[in-house]
């Protein structure tokens, strides 16, 4: 990390704690190098900064980000600074792809959200395959980083309130397909499989589309012992 990328982590790191109250116990459990996808759920702007900033001062540590953020010119700024990938939404961004794989071979640990849209009510929503893919092409293993309190930032911050914060950090597991192949419907069941893990993790009224946990499997999973 340069001395403007120090600067810039960790003053929005401080600024992020004097407006949140954050409870980040857990992120002890993710490990210091990589290669790693943390893929978490979605719910506004306030968990890209707050756990990347939390999960320093890891050696090597990007994420992926909607394009559209780099129109806002400060946004911009800080996320070219820390390095996060672009992608483009609707379509099979294959230059982001290849700078996940990139990242990742490099020991990276890269994160994401596998819903790939914010969830407004802070609820789960349904997941997108996208991110098995990547799973399987890098052969990375996998941990879910679950979240909840940061949906009412924007609204805290108007009434000049803290926002309570709080990370919950799952079991590491690869993604196996075990011979199979790997059709649209098997990359959908990865992917929500993966997001019964977050489901898992957070508060009943938070789970969403994955609320009945009776319906989670793990038919595609081989944990690290």
């Amino acid at each position: 990390m340069n001395l403007m990328q120090w600067i810039v982590t960790y003053g929005c790191k401080l600024g992020l704690e004097v407006m949140c109250r954050i409870d980040a116990r857990e992120l002890q459990k993710v490990p210091q190098t990589g290669p790693l996808i943390a893929f978490a759920n979605h719910t506004g702007m306030v968990e890209a900064p707050v756990l990347y900033t939390q999960l320093q001062p890891r050696k090597k540590l990007t994420a992926i980000a909607k394009i559209e953020t780099w129109d806002n010119r400060f946004l911009n700024w800080v996320f070219t600074l820390w390095n996060i990938i672009p992608i483009r939404r609707g379509e099979a961004d294959m230059v982001a792809m290849r700078k996940s794989l990139e990242a990742l071979e490099q020991g990276c640990i890269l994160g994401m959200s596998p819903e790939g849209t914010r969830s407004k009510s802070g609820k789960l929503i349904r997941a997108r395959g996208g991110v098995a893919m990547l799973a399987l092409h890098s052969g990375a293993p996998l941990q879910p980083v679950a979240h909840w309190g940061g949906e009412s930032f924007g609204e805290n911050v108007k009434k000049f309130k803290r926002t309570d914060f709080h990370i919950r950090v799952g079991p590491i597991f690869y993604l196996d397909a075990h011979g199979e192949r790997v059709s649209k419907e098997i990359r959908q069941q990865m992917a929500d499989e993966m997001m019964y893990q977050l489901a898992k993790l957070l508060p009943e009224e938070y789970r969403g589309e994955y609320s009945d946990l009776k319906n989670a499997t793990e038919k595609f999973f081989r944990f690290v012992k």
